[in-house]
């Protein structure tokens, strides 16, 4: 069995080729019209491993108070959730309300060089800052349990009647 692989462009190319084969009943009939842009690879599998992958960067940077790192994490597990959210939608928008808070609340940046200490000021920001990036945390996964991609499952009723 021969397999040919064409593209719109070479489609005279591969009538040509069927005719020179015999095959003289060649209709280019779907491939002039539309070209087909759902993928036939399902990267749902790679998807779900990215996002683990994330989350555990997140968690270690949450754990290891690195609010910057901790929050670019969280941009980055966005960026996949929000590519099945309506753009200007209500997902959208709860997100980008939670970064102006972040952004309100000052520089993530907590890192001080030589003898420079955290003031109180600092504490109360940085905490200010750990709630709304939990908080934002949260609303990202239960967007991604909510898109079927996450921790939640739902177990379908079996009918063995």
């Amino acid at each position: 069995m021969l397999i040919i692989i064409f593209s719109v462009v070479n489609i005279y190319k591969y009538e040509h080729i069927c005719s020179i084969m015999g095959y003289n009943d060649f209709q280019p009939t779907d491939m002039d019209s539309e070209i087909n842009k759902i993928s036939k690879i399902n990267a749902a599998g790679l998807i779900n491993v990215t996002l683990e992958q994330l989350w555990q960067s997140s968690f270690r940077n949450q754990r290891n108070g690195k609010h910057w790192s901790w929050n670019r994490d969280l941009d980055a597990i966005w960026t996949i959730l929000g590519g099945d959210c309506k753009q200007g939608g209500e997902e959208e928008k709860k997100f980008d309300e939670i970064n102006i808070r972040i952004g309100n609340a000052g520089s993530l940046n907590h890192i001080k060089s030589g003898f420079e200490t955290i003031g109180t000021d600092d504490l109360k920001r940085m905490a200010t800052q750990y709630k709304l990036l939990m908080e934002k945390s949260l609303f990202l996964r239960r967007l991604q349990n909510n898109q079927g991609k996450g921790t939640a499952y739902v177990e379908e009723e079996d009918d063995w009647e």
